[in-house]
This record gives C-alpha cells, sequence and structure tokens, in this order.
C-alpha cells in the first residue's frame, strides 16, 4: 500500500539517502533498469519540488531516460537495503537483469511509466524538466583530475572517463510503500 508524503517534509531523509545510495530507475522498450548514485540533489525551482540526478553518459540507466524523460528515485529507510544498492551499483544492466538476479519487485507507478523499487520504499516519481552535460572545461583542475580521468576506459561499469549530464526531475508523486 503506498502512503502519499509531502515531499517538503521529507527533505533530510531524502538527502540523507542520496548520501549513503538510492536507487535510480529507469524504462524504456520493455526494459527496466536500477542504478546506484550517491551524487543528488532536492530543492525547488520554478516552484516545483526538484530531484536532481547525475549520471554518467555512458550508463544504460541514462539511456532508458533519455527515451522517456522520466525516472523514479527509490530510497532506503533503513540498512535492509544494502545488498540491492550495492549490486545495482556495480553490475550493468546491460549484462544482468538486476530485479531478476536479486529477487527484488518493481512497484507500478502512478503518475509515471517508471516503476519505484519496493525494498527501498520511499519513493519519488520524477519527469525531467531540464537537462544539462556538464562542461569539463568549468571544473576545477582537482575535480577533473579525481574524477574524469582520461586513461580509463568509459565503456565498462566503474569507469570514470566519461562526464555526467544532470537531470533535473520535477516530483510529480512521493510516497512510501508500506
Amino acid at each position: 500500500m503506498k502512503k502519499k508524503i509531502d515531499v517538503y517534509e521529507h527533505m533530510g531523509e531524502i538527502l540523507k539517502g542520496v548520501k549513503s545510495g538510492v536507487l535510480i530507475t529507469g524504462k524504456a522498450d520493455d526494459k527496466v533498469n536500477s542504478m546506484t548514485i550517491s551524487w543528488g540533489m532536492v530543492g525547488i525551482e520554478w516552484g516545483k519540488p526538484i530531484f536532481v540526478t547525475f549520471i554518467r553518459e555512458n550508463r544504460f540507466t541514462r539511456s532508458l531516460i533519455e527515451k522517456t524523460g522520466e525516472f523514479t528515485v527509490s530510497i532506503p529507510v533503513d540498512d535492509s537495503a544494502k545488498k540491492i544498492l550495492s549490486f545495482c551499483g556495480s553490475k550493468s544492466g546491460r549484462d544482468v537483469d538486476k530485479a531478476k538476479e536479486l529477487g527484488f519487485t518493481y512497484e507500478e507507478p502512478e503518475m509515471t511509466s517508471v516503476p519505484g523499487v519496493k525494498e527501498l520504499p520511499l519513493t519519488l516519481e520524477c519527469k525531467i524538466v531540464y537537462k544539462q552535460a556538464q562542461d569539463m572545461n568549468a571544473m576545477t583542475e582537482e575535480n577533473r583530475a579525481k574524477f574524469y580521468p582520461q586513461d580509463v576506459d568509459s565503456l565498462f561499469t566503474g569507469s570514470n572517463k566519461d562526464t555526467h549530464v544532470a537531470y533535473y526531475g520535477e516530483i510529480v508523486n512521493a510516497y512510501v510503500i508500506e
């Protein structure tokens, strides 16, 4: 059962989740994939609640999000999802069906086409209202060297050669799965 929440009342809990890891899920062409992120922001822009996620250009989930313009954020409320977060942060959806492999459950969405993950019950359904690719020339040299070394193949999971795209998702629905 889903219990609607006021996203503004849960900002601290959302950010605490991002710091330790949350799942971003995309869906397109009957493919669903969740990936772990720990870079993100929640706030207000254009008078709307917004979740900003940063996804590397070469990630499979990014290709799904690009096709639909939607994503969900699934946030753990305790430590029970550590295995899911670890697995989804180290395997590519190009190679493995993560939900099938781990046995987690996709929850039917209400306002988007993208499901949340039942085992990470605080869910944000988001529709992209803006996106921006990072500009390597606008970064400090320190961050460029630390987070985007150019001597790494960008095709393997865990690579860090390619930059991120910032996706600003309007939070069109927020709930806790009970």
